[in-house]
């Protein structure tokens, strides 16, 4: 994560297989138009959900860029709950829990964190990341 100190970071995990995978091409244009400010997406790939993430991560990979263009860092598969949860994830949760607790409850789940690395934002899965505009702008003024 030290590649992206001083940037305003929208993490997500996601899924190739999932239904709410048409929010790569958003999520792609929300990079596209913000990242020569600041602006990055890192994209976190789970397959704890209905294994909706299957293949390699290079695989995932190609699957993501062919079909959704995308060109955002992507990162190798991890978990996002559970023993096994990766040490971003347990600091995102920590940071920006529900009503319901911390607990990642779907694909796509999507947390803004500010140039000082604090998590500001956690939206839902079925936000659609051009609704995050607003947000970001926002955060990449400070």
């Amino acid at each position: 994560m030290q590649d992206f100190q001083g940037q305003v970071l929208l993490v997500v995990n996601t899924a190739p297989g999932c239904g709410l995978a048409p929010q790569y091409e958003e999520l792609q244009e929300l990079y596209d138009t913000y990242k020569d400010q600041g602006f990055v997406v890192l994209d976190f790939p789970c397959n704890q959900f209905l294994n909706q993430a299957p293949g390699s991560d290079e695989e995932i990979n190609q699957t993501c860029s062919l079909n959704y263009g995308t060109t955002f860092p992507r990162f190798a598969k991890i978990a996002v709950n559970g023993a096994e949860t990766s040490p971003l994830y347990r600091y995102l949760k920590k940071e920006k829990s529900t009503l319901l607790g911390g607990r990642i409850e779907w694909n796509f789940t999507k947390f803004l964190v500010d140039r000082q690395g604090r998590v500001v934002k956690r939206y839902l899965p079925t936000t659609s990341p051009l609704k995050l505009k607003e947000d970001i702008e926002l955060y990449l003024e400070k």
